[in-house]
């Protein structure tokens, strides 16, 4: 299993996001609640690229790709 890369990174943030997101996933720390997020737009790509074979057959699907 590949080790995880953490990096410090210095970031100028919104900070209305990052409360956001911390109220969101109910966390306390503002890394934990960024990692959550990030983690979280990891798994919705991998979903819609599982997904991707499936475009157009789904019947009485009128709905653009990808439905955003």
């Amino acid at each position: 299993m590949a080790a995880r890369a953490i990096r410090h990174k210095h970031l100028k943030l919104d900070q209305k996001k990052i409360d956001f997101a911390k109220r969101y996933f109910a966390v306390t720390s503002e890394g934990e609640a960024i990692d959550r997020a990030l983690a979280l737009l990891m798994d919705e790509e991998r979903i819609v690229r599982k997904l991707k074979p499936l475009r157009g057959v789904l019947r009485g699907d009128d709905r653009p790709w990808p439905y955003r």
